[in-house]
């Protein structure tokens, strides 16, 4: 977390927390969400305005966290505000091994790198998650991002990734991990 950050929550530590502004779509893009755009759809129906900006972008990855719900939020100086989740908290990207018999090195939408994956799964839809260990958070599960599928097809068959099935309406419980989080 930002050092500015933390001394905002030193000084207003009572600020009521923000739903339903900042949503985070499937592709690892963050949407604002004002009350119009709230007021026309749930998300990812009506996603609002992609944030272009790469310092608020930056700022918002350093600064991304879950709660003890498992609710992902964005600390804001001395506010949480909450994120909608088209699919899960985190969307990987990929990169290939340096050699055929390394597996992928994974990287969070946030830009930090997957410490470990600890376990490969496949939905109903085909879509591929993995669960992982990220330094700021610990157990973290994300989707792999469309662009990535051919480097994660790649370490499936070559045996380096073993998916298991479960379909997508039990993955937020079984990972913990809350997709429209409200209080």
């Amino acid at each position: 977390m930002d050092p500015l950050v933390e001394a905002a929550l030193r000084k207003w530590p009572n600020v009521p927390h923000c739903h339903g502004w900042l949503a985070l779509d499937a592709r690892g893009d963050w949407y604002m969400r004002d009350e119009r755009v709230q007021a026309a759809g749930p998300f990812p129906q009506v996603k609002g305005s992609v944030i272009r900006h790469d310092k608020l972008r930056e700022f918002i990855h350093r600064n991304y966290l879950r709660d003890e719900r498992g609710g992902a939020y964005f600390q804001n100086g001395p506010q949480r505000v909450y994120v909608d989740l088209e699919l899960t908290p985190y969307v990987w990207r990929l990169q290939p091994g340096v050699t055929q018999a390394q597996a992928p090195r994974v990287t969070a939408h946030t830009g930090e790198p997957v410490q470990q994956v600890d376990s490969v799964w496949l939905d109903e839809q085909g879509r591929l998650y993995l669960f992982g260990t990220l330094s700021s958070v610990g157990p973290a599960f994300g989707l792999v991002h469309t662009l990535d599928m051919l480097v994660a097809a790649g370490a499936v068959e070559s045996g380096q990734w073993a998916p298991q099935d479960m379909a997508w309406a039990d993955m937020a419980g079984h990972f913990g991990f809350a997709r429209m989080p409200r209080p």
